[in-house]
């Protein structure tokens, strides 16, 4: 998808940038390297002294968190079955290890589990990135926390982020909508819940995750193909403006309204001053002035969209009102009781947060105040919004409960400024219900043909709210306009393509595999990859291909290997979606022990007769039987492999490699010099200083990313290794 020639050549800039001296990943994120950037803004200090948002007598307290450094925190992919594992290898090994440990005179304190995130499944350290290669202990945790990233299997995500998801509530049924998703550590959150049971392969649920710059939404491929599951879709949209969806239920075409919808819009970043350091010297109030409406618009756009009884959480990296409480206001306002603020006080256990504001006043960036709209200039009113002030009625104020928002203080659990909003939806939004003369209700009654969007109304010039009009007509239907890389159309087989006789022998394909789930990206031509969806994905694409542009979606099943037509079967299984398919597979099974797993993982193509008599009879025999080792992990691992004449092989991407070698009780680590643990020279295909190299590069790319709000690697480049995928044979 896309070109993929720009990521090498990008990463080869990047090591060349360092060479001459530019700033390393070392001191990226932590404040070093920016040392010409003084921790101070008189302004930001005054507003928020003159707001009211920190407790009184904390504000200090406040300021000085704010110039700390922010911890780094990481998340354990709760759904997999190797979760407890990784926990496990995390808590008695590598925390244990580092206790204890002094470097440079400074003692390490050993990481501590976030009190309110379940489970004990995300962490946070002191550490940088410097003190991390200072010590061998402290190397080998690094690297280990490198190559269980890119397998998918921990997040570095900032701990405030983790929150919104968790106030969703999300269960495998729910059609979700991730509206501004880039760079993707919350899209992760919600495809985990998704997949909560992970004894159901195809949940009815799914995530579709937007972004409207193209270029980022390759870096949310990347973070999303990570976990490997049929039920996400990534879009390219505006989305103020995202296009409202259909899907065909019992023989009609309905709307498509979500259960949950997760508005993370694009703000002005105050909260994030600990990172990206950047905000300290550029921050001012107009920041958020300007993008006040457009927030209201994503959020309004959310919300006609959102099912009723659905929520919808709305959330930003600001401190300041008028992107926060402002919004929620305006937002609420408008529903005439549609919507309603839950009370997400009791749904995260240990989580410091303050209660929503209900006075504010606007503030210039020349350090004027207003207290309320009639107080503004008119030359001013282009800049400064009524929504952007404080509903005057008091009965309207306290019915809002604007309290029931949470505000997210650095100081009071060593994290990030963050804001979070719990929006419930009660009945239609009110401009909903006002209907052209003629046209049926499309919330009341959903089943409309596909005309155009019902509910798109007219824009205030200015501020660009709806206007509810009794008598307007819906505008003629827009073309799409598409912007980046032209992607390859997605195609989805028939039951009777020739491609299935042909893999349902060869791998004995239960009767009940969902052949019409499985697509592929070309029209014309031998299909090169085969990949598979979700129905009710299959279904959103079927309905909706000329009003949204799709980047990616699925989960790669099989891949061509000529060398395969001559027995009988063209596709080798690829790892990525072995977990998928497994329930439908029958045949071609080995059940190997532990040693065996050791041996296909470390050597290239060992001879068959390296593997245990038990799966060496198996493999000759290409049969399914069982074994079992009772120093096995405590959770199943699959693996795709081909069987040669003599020889077998593991087709694992080299960062896997290392995860289930790990869980089998392997480590590999090599040091600075490329030397491995075992005391040879030779770096093995697979290990983890060539994986640490190449996924620093990206995770750098990454947190700029999220830090800066700009994505420019549009090439969508594949998880490192990923070309290392293949088949049971």
């Amino acid at each position: 998808m896309g070109r993929k020639n720009r990521p090498r050549q990008r990463a080869q800039q990047n090591r060349d940038g360092r060479a001459e001296g530019k700033r390393s990943r070392d001191d990226a994120g932590w404040g070093a390297g920016y040392s010409e950037i003084i921790k101070e803004n008189k302004l930001f200090e005054h507003y928020y002294t003159e707001l009211k948002i920190v407790p009184e007598g904390e504000f200090e307290e406040f300021m000085q968190a704010m110039r700390e450094p922010l911890p780094a925190t990481m998340r354990i992919t709760g759904y997999k079955s190797h979760a407890k594992e990784i926990l496990h290898t995390l808590k008695e090994k590598y925390f244990k290890e580092v206790q204890d440990l002094e470097v440079d005179g400074q003692k390490i304190e050993a990481p501590q589990p976030l009190s309110w995130y379940p489970d004990e499944l995300a962490w946070h350290t002191n550490l940088s990135r410097k003190i991390l290669r200072k010590s061998p202990l402290l190397e080998k945790f690094h690297q280990f926390l490198v190559s269980e990233t890119e397998s998918g299997n921990i997040s570095r995500q900032e701990a405030v982020s983790m929150i919104p998801p968790l106030l969703m509530k999300i269960e495998p049924q729910h059609k979700i909508l991730d509206m501004c998703a880039a760079p993707g550590s919350k899209t992760a959150q919600l495809i985990e819940m998704l997949h909560s049971d992970m004894d159901i392969p195809f949940p009815e649920g799914f995530v579709i995750a937007n972004d409207v710059d193209n270029k980022r939404c390759y870096l949310l491929v990347h973070q999303a193909k990570r976990l490997n599951s049929p039920c996400i879709m990534v879009v390219n949209h505006d989305a103020s403006s995202i296009p409202r969806l259909y899907f065909d239920q019992d023989g009609k075409k309905d709307i498509l309204f979500y259960d949950r919808i997760l508005c993370d819009v694009p703000c002005s970043g105050d909260g994030t001053m600990r990172k990206n350091i950047d905000v300290w010297k550029k921050w001012t109030t107009s920041n958020s002035l300007q993008l006040h409406g457009l927030q209201i618009r994503i959020a309004v756009r959310g919300v006609e969209q959102l099912a009723v009884g659905g929520r919808m959480v709305y959330s930003t990296c600001s401190l300041n009102p008028i992107e926060d409480e402002a919004v929620i206001a305006a937002l609420l306002e408008k529903s005439e009781g549609a919507l309603e603020l839950a009370d997400a006080s009791a749904d995260l256990p240990g989580l410091k947060y303050m209660p929503g504001i209900t006075s504010w006043k606007v503030m210039t960036k020349e350090g004027q105040w207003f207290s309320d709209w009639s107080e503004v200039l008119k030359s001013r009113h282009t800049q400064i919004r009524p929504t952007m002030f404080p509903p005057t009625d008091p009965e309207k104020l306290a019915s809002m409960k604007l309290e029931r928002c949470m505000r997210i203080l650095p100081h009071h659990q060593n994290t990030g400024g963050f804001f979070v909003a719990v929006l419930v939806k009660k009945a239609p939004m009110p401009w909903n219900r006002r209907y052209p003369k003629g046209e049926s209700p499309a919330e009341g009654n959903p089943s409309v043909p596909d005309t155009p969007d019902l509910l798109e109304v007219k824009k205030d010039d200015v501020c660009g709210q709806p206007i509810c009009s009794v008598c307007s007509s819906p505008p003629p239907p827009k073309k799409m306009k598409l912007f980046g890389f032209k992607e390859d159309p997605f195609v989805f087989l028939t039951e009777d393509d020739p491609i299935f006789p042909p893999v349902q022998a060869f791998y004995d394909l239960s009767p009940d595999f969902p052949k019409l789930n499985v697509l592929t990206r070309t029209h014309e031509g031998k299909k090169r990859h085969l990949y598979m969806v979700s129905k009710e994905l299959r279904n959103v694409l079927l309905n909706n291909s000329e009003r949204m542009k799709v980047i990616n979606t699925g989960v790669k099943i099989w891949s061509r290997n000529t060398d395969g037509e001559q027995f009988g079967c063209a596709f080798r299984l690829a790892q990525e979606g072995v977990y998928t398919l497994c329930p439908y597979i029958r045949a071609r099974i080995l059940n190997i022990s532990v040693e065996d797993v050791k041996v296909l993982l470390t050597q290239e193509n060992p001879f068959l007769s390296k593997l245990g008599d038990d799966a060496h009879n198996q493999a000759k025999k290409l049969g399914q039987c069982h074994s079992e080792d009772l120093n096995a992990p405590q959770c199943p691992i699959d693996l795709c492999g081909w069987r040669g004449k003599t020889s077998i092989r593991a087709f694992v991407p080299r960062n896997e490699r290392l995860h289930y070698l790990r869980m089998v009780g392997v480590e590999v680590f090599c040091d600075k010099q490329g030397k491995r643990n075992d005391g040879s020279t030779e770096i093995p295909e697979g290990s983890a200083e060539g994986l640490s190299q190449e996924a620093d590069l990206l995770e750098q790319e990454g947190e700029e990313m999220e830090q800066n709000g700009s994505e420019s690697n549009a090439n969508g480049p594949e998880p490192i290794g990923s070309t290392c995928d293949g088949s049971a044979s």
